[in-house]
């Protein structure tokens, strides 16, 4: 009873399955579902349809437990589904992973359970939004940094921060390939601007331009941003360095030294940015202050 089809052989002869999220897992509350009827039953057997056994194991708790009863009212079994993908269930020495995850989905909303079909949704959507973030930081890594992509993005799946080993690899790099100080902080502006563009909660990967724009002196970054090429994407991560949490060695007094009129280019560019945090951030260091 370990197969692919042994939950459905369980199912076959269920009368009622009633299931509760997982303690934490949202707040839908208990549903009960009399599978008596044929219909019924065939429709929560398609949903819960197994298509391997890969033999691995989640280690959360889940988010909805199934508990299927026969008509005396006995468990046959109880499964748990885990982030709308794969159900546990005691015979299985690992998770299996369901043919159709989203079908068990909507059969929850469509009996009352809607959450866990919403939280999936959302989850999708921000790994969506995380992959075009990505794309987009990967499209703007400067030329010369052929081939060290993988190690920094290891960053964000470690949690490690960039080893001066590699901060020291990418400036020399850089160096070779933008012999003109100019050109070289545009590139690592335009860099820094992309991705999610967040100064705070995003990957740790796309924290390395910053590192490296830390070692330009404050009057590179002002002439870089004065180059007649400066665009607004360059501007994008001149205020998310300048104004992100301690970017900067004298990060207080560089930004003192800005020129009005940079300041005042570089803020509206926040308050249009769609991003409250980033904009609030630049509210604080970037604003005059009030008399």
């Amino acid at each position: 009873m370990n197969g692919t089809t042994a939950l459905d052989g369980v199912l076959q002869r269920a009368h009622l399955v009633r299931v509760s999220p997982v303690s934490g897992a949202g707040e839908d509350g208990e549903i009960r579902v009399d599978l008596s009827d044929p219909a019924e039953s065939a429709r929560i057997r398609a949903a819960m349809a197994v298509e391997s056994l890969p033999g691995f194991h989640c280690m959360c708790l889940g988010d909805v437990r199934f508990e299927v009863l026969d008509r005396a009212g006995e468990r046959l079994a109880a499964v748990v589904l885990h982030h709308g993908v794969t159900l546990r269930w005691g015979r299985w020495e690992g998770d299996a992973v369901l043919a159709d995850g989203r079908l068990l989905l909507a059969w929850l909303d469509g009996h009352g359970m809607p959450g866990p079909l919403r939280e999936f949704e959302a989850d999708r959507l921000r790994a969506r939004k995380s992959a075009d973030a990505e794309r987009d930081w990967l499209a703007a890594m400067p030329a010369g940094l052929e081939g060290t992509a993988d190690r920094i993005l290891g960053l964000s799946r470690t949690g490690g921060s960039p080893s001066p080993d590699l901060l020291a690899e990418l400036t020399d790099r850089l160096q070779l390939a933008f012999p003109e100080p100019v050109e070289r902080t545009l590139a690592l502006l335009d860099w820094y601007g992309s991705g999610s563009g967040r100064c705070s909660g995003h990957p740790l990967h796309e924290g390395v331009p910053g590192e490296l724009l830390a070692g330009v002196p404050i009057a590179g970054l002002i002439a870089a941003l004065a180059d007649p090429r400066a665009e607004d994407r360059h501007d994008a991560g001149a205020v998310r360095h300048l104004a992100g949490w301690k970017t900067r060695p004298r990060q207080k007094r560089d930004v003192a030294s800005l020129p009005e009129a940079l300041r005042v280019r570089l803020l509206a560019h926040a308050r249009h940015c769609g991003d409250s945090d980033k904009q609030a951030r630049a509210e604080r260091w970037l604003a005059p202050p009030r008399a």
